[in-house]
């Protein structure tokens, strides 16, 4: 059994690298990849945003409040295959004031090693 396991975790390790190139840089840092659907206009790429609060909010106690409205994004085709990205961010409430907040993506740039490109990327998805 034992190498049945090191079998998949190499298996998920290779598998998380091809999608790192697939995908735009930096996005699995912040997004989960929930599933792939091949259909006729091409694959359906599914994204959630991870669980991890915005450090400007690291002091506040706050709660998931589900996603904000599915978005869809025209990507690089891969295969000749047309490529859109499903996304969906996360919501979460501030406890003490019951403001309903989401990430900041101009605040990410600055505080990670995310691409200004990726960065420009999300912000543009909601202007």
């Amino acid at each position: 059994m034992f190498c049945g396991e090191s079998i998949s975790n190499a298996l998920q390790e290779s598998y998380l690298a091809l999608v790192r190139f697939l995908l735009p840089e930096g996005i699995l840092d912040y997004f989960e990849l929930s599933k792939i659907v091949e259909g006729l206009t091409g694959l359906h790429i599914y994204l959630e945003e991870k669980n991890l609060p915005p450090a400007e909010y690291k002091d506040q106690k706050l709660e998931s409040k589900g996603f904000l409205p599915e978005i869809y994004i025209q990507d690089f085709p891969i295969r000749n295959q047309k490529v859109t990205l499903c996304i969906k961010r996360r919501r979460w409430e501030v406890k003490d004031t019951d403001e309903i907040i989401s990430r900041d993506w101009n605040v990410v740039q600055q505080g990670t090693r995310m691409t200004k490109e990726f960065a420009d990327f999300l912000k543009g998805l909601y202007r």
